[in-house]
């Protein structure tokens, strides 16, 4: 019997990271967090957040100064390194702490950082992203690089590290963080959740949502399932996510163990442009739970992240087709497994229409501009499409699998999976990853292998 990890000790990533060419402006050098504690109070009807960040890290250099990522719309009040009040700066994003004395290289670190003001979304090339007010509540995006615009962080995929969250929000809403809840304590009109998120998380999965929800218990089984919706979208919901415990088990099945203590599927009461994850949920909008099936494909997607992005984390923003590849192909997979069109039919569709588009960078490295382009995603599922033609049905899952659980918690990169898919065949794959993720140019459409 294959031994699980135990996850109240979480394997963290390695050593230190660099900053990441996509997002040299998020990141921070010198030093690796270990744990975050979020204690905040947050008003809805005025958009207010108070927080007190406790940060503890480790220095790998000496320090005489480092600094944080935090939006400058939220002010600091004070900041304490090891106790002791320091001098900081923050401006353009970044907090900047000055220590009292070095911190010496392998020196621990508590932070604690004092803040408060009206979040909101920071601007990027990709739109604005962060704490969003919604109509009656609040929601967190924060792919990739929103987390600023609620805490003091180290914004970089590759520094992942446990989240304890506090939040103390208005009575009536019902407030989802990352993780388990371990309590709930109301105090006249106001109440304080308690999340402990023990499996190591990037910042940009960190994710408060804040509404007028109904809970549902949707299982309760090895993998419990659970949904916050409004109650006049409860017969909707019925129907749109009548499949989301199943589709929890195929894809457990398909992927391996499911990697967090629980799955909750949120429905907000606004429209949202695209459904969005965070670790150990997803949010949808009331446009996606319309009382149709018209939506699965995104629910399925949602979850799938659960595996691949949130547990096994690309380590650079340039390999995101390990997230959302993946996940699109898990679209193609359900679809199959429901009895819907095949993972075959579905690569055929996407490549007639990736035929009429006209690729400039490689898929292994598509550049900031085009990382969420929609390409991206179905380029990647064809990637994963052709691997399993050349391999075959029972080597790919397994490989799926292994990848899943070797990297669990993890981060990684392209050249990861390439080594890890070698070790599954006697078969050459040079080709399919020359021709499908570093050249530009579209190959032809792969065909089972004799």
């Amino acid at each position: 019997m294959r031994n699980k990890p135990n996850a109240q000790e979480p394997t963290l990533a390695g050593g230190h990271h660099e900053l990441d060419p996509y997002l040299p402006r998020s990141g921070n050098l010198g030093y690796r967090i270990s744990r975050y504690a979020l204690v905040l109070d947050y008003r809805v009807s005025s958009n207010r957040l108070a927080g007190v960040a406790t940060i503890t890290a480790t220095s790998y250099q000496r320090l005489t100064r480092f600094t944080l990522d935090l939006a400058t719309s939220l002010r600091v009040d004070r900041v304490t390194v090891n106790g002791s009040r320091v001098r900081f700066s923050h401006r353009s994003g970044k907090l900047s702490v000055t220590p009292a004395d070095p911190i010496p290289p392998g020196g621990a670190m508590t932070v604690v950082v004092r803040y408060n003001g009206n979040p909101r979304p920071v601007r990027s090339q990709w739109g604005t992203v962060g704490w969003e007010e919604l109509d009656d509540g609040s929601l967190c995006a924060n792919q990739p690089n929103g987390a600023p615009s609620w805490f003091p962080c180290d914004d970089h995929p590759e520094a992942k590290a446990p989240f304890h969250i506090e939040i103390t929000t208005d009575s009536p809403y019902h407030t989802l963080a990352n993780g388990r809840l371990v309590s709930k304590q109301r105090r006249a009109a106001m109440t304080t959740w308690v999340y402990d998120q023990v499996e190591p998380m990037s910042t940009y999965l960190a994710s408060i949502q804040i509404g007028q929800y109904d809970r549902r218990v949707l299982s309760d089984g090895d993998v419990p399932v659970h949904a916050l919706v409004p109650r006049r979208l409860s017969a909707e919901f019925d129907v749109s996510f009548a499949r989301q415990v199943k589709m929890v088990d195929a894809f457990t099945e398909m992927f391996g163990p499911y990697p967090f203590p629980q799955y909750t599927a949120v429905v907000t009461d606004d429209e949202l442009d695209i459904p969005l994850e965070a670790q150990s949920f997803s949010t949808f909008g009331s446009n996606h739970c319309d009382g149709t099936l018209d939506h699965e494909r995104l629910i399925a997607h949602e979850l799938a992240h659960q595996w691949f992005g949130n547990s096994v984390t690309c380590a650079r923003w340039q390999d995101i087709w390990l997230h959302e590849g993946f996940a699109c192909y898990s679209e193609w997979l359900w679809s199959q497994h429901s009895g819907g069109r095949s993972a075959d039919e579905w690569a055929r569709h996407y490549y007639e229409k990736l035929q009429h588009t006209r690729f400039t960078t490689p898929l292994a490295d598509p550049g900031p501009s085009q990382m969420f382009d929609d390409w991206v995603y179905k380029r990647g599922a064809i990637t994963l499409h052709a691997l399993r033609l050349r391999i075959g049905d029972g080597d790919f899952f397994a490989l799926l699998r292994r990848w899943t659980d070797k990297y669990r918690y993890r981060t990684v990169t392209t050249e990861d999976f390439v080594a890890l898919a070698s070790t599954f065949t006697s078969t050459p794959l040079g080709d399919i990853w020359r021709d499908w993720l570093h050249t530009p140019a579209l190959p032809p459409f792969p065909h089972l292998h004799p």
